[in-house]
């Protein structure tokens, strides 16, 4: 089986301020003249991680990452004023402006990979190809399937634990009320929620997983940060029109792209790529068939390496 590159430090970092309220974190990592590719994290309101610079093979890739708005080391932490999807958007074109890259590869997974489908969208003469997985199209479909009805009913003791802070006339509209508990002035009821969000998720990662208490092994801070920004995200559609990424891929058919997703994910059902896929002239699915959402399951491990060493010899 493939294994991961070997793991590497950043060359550089950077903290570069994008507007009158936040702070970004970027970092460069493995070869300054490689080919540039960009991986964009998950969430909402998750945060780059280490592991990721082993996906590519580090003397041929310069591996651009950075931590979204309001996660991460970015500043301030948690923060949902000027956080909607267009200003990531222009996040990343600036960091592109900015360490002068003509074109890159985008990699991506969950809500990375809805990220970098928008992006391309609206900037494809800057993508030369996309690797893609856990694919989220951020249809009111999608956020409901898992914050509302039809995860419950794969893991319905972890589904317990999520519900049980929100009263009984609520659990209609989860996502408002716990929009309610994150942003309210008690503290102890928002760590309390943010545990709970983040352990919600995290216990359906992976196929591997079965811990119905999976929240007590989530880092507050964190979780702070993933909770606010993820639920803030999905109350308000991601801030992306109803069905916009299937309704315009046609646009960007001649773009390379490698899909890769679970058979089993639980956050992001299969059906999602399935659709991409169909759409999208120039991708290639790549169903994992003893997997769930999570990147470090090792079959998903083995088959995004592959991928970027396929891009590695077409591009580079």
């Amino acid at each position: 089986m493939t294994v991961l590159f070997p793991s590497i430090k950043p060359n550089k970092t950077y903290y570069w301020k994008v507007d009158a309220i936040h702070t970004l974190y970027i970092e460069e990592s493995g070869n300054p003249e490689g080919l540039p590719v960009l991986c964009l994290h998950g969430g909402p309101g998750g945060a780059s991680a280490a592991f990721n610079r082993q996906f590519f093979d580090p003397n041929v890739f310069r591996i651009i990452q950075f931590d979204q708005r309001g996660c991460g080391q970015s500043t301030p932490h948690a923060e949902l004023g000027n956080n909607m999807t267009e200003h990531l958007i222009a996040d990343i074109e600036f960091i592109r402006e900015k360490l002068s890259v003509d074109q890159w590869i985008l990699f991506g997974g969950s809500w990375g990979s809805t990220l970098a489908l928008v992006y391309t969208l609206q900037y494809p003469d800057s993508v030369v190809g996309l690797i893609l997985r856990g694919i989220f199209l951020a249809r009111e479909k999608d956020i409901n399937w898992f914050f509302q009805s039809g995860a419950d009913r794969f893991y319905p003791q972890q589904w317990q634990k999520f519900v049980e802070l929100v009263p009984q006339g609520k659990r209609d509209k989860l996502i408002s009320a716990y929009y309610d508990l994150l942003t309210g002035s008690n503290e102890l009821k928002r760590m309390a929620a943010a545990k709970a969000w983040a352990g919600w998720e995290a216990n359906c990662s992976s196929i591997l997983s079965d811990d119905p208490d999976y929240s007590c092994q989530v880092n507050p801070h964190s979780a702070l940060s993933l909770a606010r920004l993820e639920c803030h995200y999905m109350l308000n559609r991601c801030f992306i029109e109803e069905n916009y990424i299937l309704d315009s891929i046609h646009t960007i058919g001649h773009i390379p792209a490698v899909l890769v997703h679970g058979r089993y994910d639980m956050i992001c059902p299969i059906e999602q790529a399935y659709a991409l896929n169909q759409n999208w002239e120039n991708s290639t699915l790549r169903v994992i068939s003893a997997a769930g959402h999570t990147a470090t399951e090792k079959t998903t491990l083995a088959a995004l390496v592959e991928a970027t060493s396929e891009l590695k010899f077409k591009l580079a």
